[in-house]
């Protein structure tokens, strides 16, 4: 007697159980013990914790050993050495606990939960995103290239190698993802994507575009092949709808399971929203993880797309006013950039400007202002200017986070672009601060207008010998702030423009360059250098300082802005990211975005008195 399909199906073997390749016990303790050294250091330089030195007075030329007593009357003891900034650089390999060898940071984070003031709503959240964190890293060393192999990649495969937010300690948490979701959709994944489309009813959607692309049509003209406008249109009329009332996007399929779905239902029903097919071109997702190049065709624009995770401080969601305003802002920053021929002409700064962007109006949350953020964040679309048509031939363009890297040999890649170009170490630095640092300065002095140029934001662009030669930034909407201070520089400043972007006294403006860059990419590219590259530390900061100076020296005209925006204090406020999430706002929702914590002052290192 034939059996029936649900009994054969019941008699089929039971699927495997989906595992992340790479986790094995050799990886994970590996992986393990980096992040405990890592968590370490970043907890002592956040004065969370306060290891006492095993003798007095240690010197930060050489490691020391330190101890930090446990809640349990126990310690952990290790070796680390300290450098600019009041950071902590600790050995992996000198962790002990007991006299033996200690790997561990899920356990740490519980023997410490007192020492940490950290609450039990709050430990059993950390304890999940430092799980999740650890297995993308073992995920990441599971056929890790080396230094001279990353060096080979372009700028977009680059990316999928990357560890991570140098500074926050739990950088791959991704709360909202399964394993399988992370497999599928993280960066180190490096697994292209054809991305659905949507229509969705001018009722709830607005469109912005730069001058060049004020209406819809410029850009899917740009963006989408005709036989695609023509199949997306069909589909509307098939429905009875009229394509004229509907705006066009791309959503992450995650996204349109997991939350649009659920919270649109209502508006899918009544067909103000309808699903469309792929346009057929492959995108790969970048560090920032919701942000995806085109592979197949690199002259259409890169799509920053809203992702309801919670990963390091925020939701990843796209504010709504700030996606309507993307296109008005990068027409005024890169307004100034036009007109001034040291950044256009001399500098050569690439500014990757959010030239149109869709945004989808929640009928409920977004009238809601007391509801949690991450609800007013929830559809929309912004393409961003593509980098490699902007790369003249032979230049290659590598975020600023991959100097940072370290392969699995230990072999930084800094080392081997050094290596490469055939310069001499200092000679290279002093080309890279050259690159770096100008346009910022310029924007900062001259325009009271600053970017965040962390490292996933700040792009080096390279000669065909691997030599800096200038800088590409990008993510201006969420990373520009302008100074309180009334400056004429601003009269021209459209008053969308001037609504969205956020402002800041000038004694904290320069912060952005400080934690961005200075504390953010440099605090871990110097110890790198002197390791790897035989420069000092200090002699590194000089040439920082030397070029802040050079740049001075170059307008000796806005001496009055050096004063007010001055990178040269003596101390610093101590900007802290990681107290945020232990201390802070932890796991609980708000109706606004979190900001990094302030936690006392640092030395500055840039300070003549230093």
């Amino acid at each position: 007697m034939p059996k029936s399909p649900a009994s054969h199906d019941s008699e089929q073997p039971p699927a495997i159980p989906f595992t992340p390749p790479g986790l094995t016990s050799g990886t994970w303790n590996r992986a393990a013990g980096r992040l405990l050294a890592k968590m370490l250091g970043e907890f002592a330089y956040e004065e969370i914790i306060e290891p006492v030195p095993d003798h007095a007075a240690p010197s930060s030329a050489s490691p020391a050993r330190y101890t930090l007593a446990l809640d349990d009357g126990g310690s952990l003891s290790f070796r680390a050495r300290r450098g600019a900034y009041g950071s902590w650089r600790v050995d992996p390999d000198s962790i002990e606990h007991g006299g033996r060898p200690f790997t561990d940071p899920l356990a740490f984070l519980v023997r410490a939960r007192d020492r940490l003031a950290v609450d039990g709503a709050t430990l059993g959240h950390l304890l999940r995103e430092l799980t999740t964190t650890l297995v993308s890293d073992t995920g990441l060393d599971h056929g890790a290239l080396t230094a001279a192999e990353l060096a080979d990649l372009g700028y977009a495969e680059l990316e999928g190698h990357q560890t991570g937010h140098p500074w926050i300690v739990l950088n791959k948490g991704r709360i909202g993802f399964s394993a399988t979701d992370s497999a599928r959709w993280s960066p180190e994944s490096r697994r292209p994507a054809q991305l659905p489309w949507i229509a969705v009813s001018s009722t709830l959607a607005a469109y912005r575009g730069v001058s060049r692309l004020s209406h819809p049509e410029d850009l899917y003209a740009r963006e989408l092949d005709a036989p695609v406008r023509t199949s997306f249109a069909a589909v509307l009329s098939a429905r009875g709808l009229d394509p004229d009332a509907y705006l066009y996007l791309p959503v992450h399929p995650w996204q349109w399971d997991e939350v649009l779905l659920p919270l649109f239902a209502p508006a899918i029903a009544q067909g103000a929203i309808v699903p469309l097919p792929t346009d057929g071109d492959r995108r790969l997702p970048q560090q920032s993880i919701r942000t995806f190049v085109n592979l197949d065709r690199t002259d259409r624009h890169t799509v920053k797309l809203p992702l309801s995770i919670l990963n390091t401080l925020v939701w990843r969601g796209l504010p709504t006013e700030r996606t309507l305003a993307a296109p008005a802002v990068t027409s005024w920053v890169c307004g100034l950039r036009d007109a001034d021929p040291f950044l256009r002409d001399e500098c050569g700064v690439i500014l990757l400007g959010e030239v149109a962007s869709v945004t989808v109006e929640h009928p409920l949350y977004d009238h809601l202002p007391e509801v949690p953020y991450q609800y007013k964040e929830l559809l929309g679309a912004i393409w961003r200017e593509p980098l490699q048509p902007r790369l003249a031939p032979g230049e290659r363009a590598r975020t600023l986070a991959s100097l940072l890297h370290v392969d699995r040999e230990g072999r930084s890649f800094t080392a081997e672009l050094v290596s490469r170009s055939g310069l001499a170490p200092t000679v290279w630095l002093q080309r890279l601060f050259s690159a770096l640092l100008p346009p910022l300065l310029h924007f900062l002095y001259r325009y009271g207008t600053v970017f965040s140029p962390h490292g996933e934001n700040a792009i080096v662009v390279h000669d065909d010998h691997d030599v800096p030669v200038r800088l590409a930034i990008k993510d201006f909407v969420d990373d520009v702030n302008i100074s309180a201070q009334p400056l004429p520089e601003h009269d021209s400043m459209p008053d969308d423009v001037r609504k969205t972007l956020l402002t800041e006294e000038p004694a904290f403006l320069t912060q952005f360059i400080h934690s961005g860059l200075f504390v953010g990419v440099f605090r871990f590219l110097a110890p790198l250098c002197e390791e790897q590259l035989g420069v000092p530390e200090a002699q590194f900061f000089s040439l920082v300082r030397a070029e802040i100076l050079r740049h001075q020296a170059r307008f000796p005209q806005l001496k009055e802005r050096f004063e007010t925006f001055d990178l040269l204090t003596p101390d610093i406020e101590r900007l802290c990211l990681n107290r945020n999430r232990l201390h802070l706002d932890g796991y609980r929702d708000r109706p606004d975005r979190p900001h990094a914590a302030v936690h006392g002052t640092v030395p500055n290192p840039l300070s003549p008195a230093r």
